[in-house]
């Protein structure tokens, strides 16, 4: 009975709640969906409806990285199971612009409380199941991901569904996925936010009748995560985990490509169906992107399983690496730019995505492995905070109608240079890193030089790592 409630209960009903929440059959579909049977144009798709999403989850992201601790991670994954409920009745149901202006807002708010997700579980199950639950979670996840593309995708070419059927089948998921929100148990504790003190009753009980009356050890036991000292010094412990995680010039250069490479790739996976529905119009053309999308994310979590078993020195070949694999995205983005074939457009965007996972892969590995799990967890917050300002900046030059307003082609143009402005800066530093490690006498190499590192020397043989946490996030859905 311990065995279930101390760790399985908790993570099969996350595992399964994870699994409902991203098994989408509507999302690959969502740019032919608004253009076709809701009748809004391309343009106020790509530059007036799509950005707003990427204001809003900017605007709310910090206030629901602080929420998510502070509220002990349950009531944010209600939450997000309430908002998807709502998101798939506005896309069914909601006809006028406004409507679907609020609905970018409410997928921003999605999108926002996936943190509670992938931190809820270190908070109810003991450290020593963290291994095998991890595993179970993202792999549920991924599978919800994968199933719910290729059913939409079925459900489209071999059952001739509409699109709005399609979003009805999603919105009855989306209430399955809540309905088994309610049923986590609710942590004890947050990551930053806890309670003083952990004193049993009966302790209390005999302190308070030993001493006639209430004490502060009672008043302490009893206060909650809210009250003021608890919060300052949980401010203090974030901010003595800031410095943690930024002391080392390695650790700032991996999260610098984080930041930097995870603003592309949002931009790019974000608008890619655009593109697709460009080149082959969703009215007149039979449309893929269901099929594509399930075997995009086979392929990228096929490349981020793969990082675990190889044998680099990423102290040395790290930013060469990042280099090397920015470059190869720079070149699939402008594959998808330039080329009128689908086809070709479709491989460019799996070769895109493939090689993003590997690496953010290495980098969220390469960040964590010096790090406590506090440090990783804020170094994980900051770092997408700085993503998402740099693709909100990206969008309001380069997509908003009130700036450049460009078209899709020029976007995608305009990712793949920026995209190779990022490979030539890791390029350059990776080579110096070479040869200034080269330059080296090889004791004073031995002697400074780190052993390699891979995800089995840190956990284990039977460690599994499987990837970035968040990397499918579609605009209003």
């Amino acid at each position: 009975m311990n065995f279930w409630s101390d760790w399985v209960f908790p993570t099969v009903l996350l595992s399964l709640y994870g699994f409902f929440a991203n098994c989408r059959p509507a999302e690959p579909f969502l740019t032919p969906y608004l253009v076709g049977p809701k009748n809004i144009s391309e343009e106020v798709v790509t530059n007036y409806l799509f950005p707003i999403w990427t204001y809003s989850y900017l605007a709310v992201l910090c206030p629901v990285f602080l929420l998510t601790d502070l509220l002990r991670y349950k009531p944010l994954i209600i939450t997000q199971g309430l908002f998807l409920v709502i998101n798939y009745i506005l896309l069914c149901f909601a006809t006028s612009l406004i409507a679907l202006t609020y609905l970018q807002f409410n997928f921003a708010m999605v999108t926002s409380t996936e943190v509670a997700y992938f931190s809820y579980i270190y908070s109810v199950i003991p450290p020593e199941r963290y291994q095998r639950a991890t595993g179970y979670v993202r792999s549920a996840m991924l599978t919800g991901y994968a199933f719910g593309a290729t059913l939409g995708q079925l459900l489209i070419s071999l059952a001739d569904t509409s699109y709005f059927h399609v979003n009805t089948i999603t919105l009855g998921i989306m209430s399955v996925a809540f309905c088994i929100s309610l049923g986590l148990p609710m942590p004890q504790h947050g990551m930053f936010f806890k309670k003083k003190a952990e004193v049993s009753t009966d302790t209390l009980n005999e302190v308070t009748d030993a001493f006639g009356g209430e004490t502060d050890l009672r008043k302490q036991a009893t206060g909650t995560c809210c009250d003021w000292g608890n919060i300052k010094t949980s401010g203090k412990q974030m901010w003595e985990s800031l410095k943690e995680s930024y002391s080392s010039r390695r650790l700032v250069q991996w999260s610098l490509w984080w930041a930097l490479a995870t603003a592309g790739y949002g931009q790019v996976f974000n608008y890619v169906q655009l593109m697709w529905d460009h080149i082959e119009p969703s009215s007149t053309s039979s449309v893929y992107n269901g099929g594509v999308e399930a075997v995009c994310t086979l392929v990228g979590a096929a490349a981020a399983f793969s990082v675990g078993y190889i044998r680099v020195q990423w102290d040395v070949w790290g930013e060469l690496s990042l280099g090397v694999f920015s470059a190869i995205g720079a070149g699939c983005v402008f594959l998808m730019g330039l080329t009128n074939n689908i086809w070709l457009c479709y491989a460019g965007y799996a070769i895109f995505k493939a090689s993003y996972m590997f690496l953010i892969t290495v980098t969220m590995f390469q960040i964590a492995v010096n790090l406590s799990m506090e440090c990783y967890a804020l170094t994980f917050g900051i770092n997408t905070f700085f993503a998402l300002t740099l693709q909100t900046i990206l969008t309001a030059i380069v997509v908003d109608n009130s700036a450049l307003g460009l078209d899709i082609v020029t976007q995608f143009l305009v990712y793949g240079g920026y995209y190779s402005t990022i490979s030539v800066l890791f390029l350059v530093q990776g080579l110096y890193t070479i040869c200034k490690n080269y330059r080296k006498s090889p004791a004073e190499t031995n002697t400074d030089r780190p052993p390699s590192t891979t995800l089995e020397d840190k956990y284990g043989s039977d460690r599994q790592y499987l990837g970035p946490q968040n990397v499918n996030e579609q605009s209003a859905l």
